[in-house]
């Protein structure tokens, strides 16, 4: 293929990406709005983020065969469609666990603020992001109880949680599940009502994961009736159009920016290069930033603490909540906590 042969489209918020393949490629830079069916029709391949859905209706005229999300996540994708019409889709996954496992634990150190040894938490989802943070958790002396139906069940072993020992145990409780609608392992509004009645110790919640984890109103309600206690909140149902309550009772809440680190947004974008130049047989073309190392082994409290701190993104959100959106793309991104 020539490079007229070649359409692309590239969301213009992926960071470090631009101009990369504009020698190979005929290269479209569009906002998330600006990706449309009529847009897309004559593309032969997408690199998108969360803000784009990839459906039925975005491709069903198109001649689009790959998409390359630089995400951990691909519930903005639907994978069965695509599946269906050949359309071959790229994800990233872990590329910023270390920096989702950082803001959960720099979040709880400034929200507690003093040693972790006596606190139990509890990890929901113990895959890239839920094991840095059970790591470090226990770096910390603080005992973790691990909740992963999917592992537990291929694993085996006795090392597992149930939600009724959560309940009764957890003094924290962060959540690193994907979105999954229906199924055994159904993760949407997991958060329920059912869920926050059998809370027994006011845990502080975490969700980093996404919004539709979290039944808001329940949240809401559980908070208000005193079974929840501190909530920190990167991501929300419905954003960027989040719930004006349940901003006003979080302790941090933040523009879906957990996951935003330098090192980890350029592990990203070099995923989605790769997976584009590799299908369609074009030179391989690598971001001009060095390849971040693997994420700490171990962390210290001041390095975690000095590494992160969310309460100015925290206030700026509850100040302007309307301006999620251009607060989430204008994060300036953070490095990852060191090793220590």
């Amino acid at each position: 293929m020539s490079k007229s042969d070649i359409n692309l489209i590239v969301e213009a918020n992926v960071p470090f990406v631009r101009g990369l393949l504009d020698s190979y490629a005929s290269v479209r830079y569009l906002n998330p709005e600006e990706i449309t069916p009529a847009e897309v029709r004559d593309c032969d391949g997408m690199i998108i983020r969360t803000r784009t859905r990839c459906d039925e209706g975005l491709l069903v005229r198109s001649k689009c065969k790959m998409v390359a999300t630089a995400t951990i996540g691909l519930d903005h994708i639907n994978l069965d469609y695509c599946r269906r019409t050949g359309v071959t889709v790229v994800n990233a996954p872990g590329c910023n666990a270390a920096a989702v496992a950082q803001y959960v634990m720099a979040s709880i150190m400034h929200v507690i603020n003093r040693p972790l040894a006596d606190y139990t938490i509890a990890v929901i989802g113990v895959g890239h992001v839920g094991s840095i943070v059970e790591r470090w958790a226990k770096g910390f002396d603080m005992k973790v109880l691990r909740y992963d139906p999917p592992r537990q069940r291929a694993e085996g072993g006795e090392d597992w949680a149930d939600l009724e020992t959560i309940a009764r145990q957890a003094d924290i409780i962060t959540f690193h599940t994907p979105l999954t609608r229906e199924g055994e392992d159904k993760t949407y509004h997991m958060v329920d009502e059912a869920f926050l009645s059998r809370l027994r110790r006011a845990p502080i919640m975490i969700n980093s994961a996404r919004g539709e984890i979290f039944d808001t109103e329940a949240v809401v309600a559980a908070k208000d009736a005193g079974k929840v206690g501190p909530l920190i909140i990167d991501c929300w149902e419905n954003e960027p159009r989040i719930d004006a309550a349940l901003l006003e009772r979080t302790a941090i809440a933040t523009p879906h920016i957990a996951g935003y680190s330098r090192e980890g947004k350029i592990r990203a974008s070099q995923t989605v290069l790769d997976a584009i130049t590799t299908f369609f047989m074009l030179p391989r073309v690598t971001i001009d930033a060095p390849l971040p190392p693997a994420p700490a082994r171990t962390v210290s409290f001041g390095g975690l603490m000095n590494s992160f701190d969310p309460t100015p993104v925290s206030e700026a959100l509850k100040a302007s909540p309307e301006t999620f959106e251009k607060q989430r793309n204008e994060y300036s991104y953070r490095s990852e906590a060191p090793e220590g």
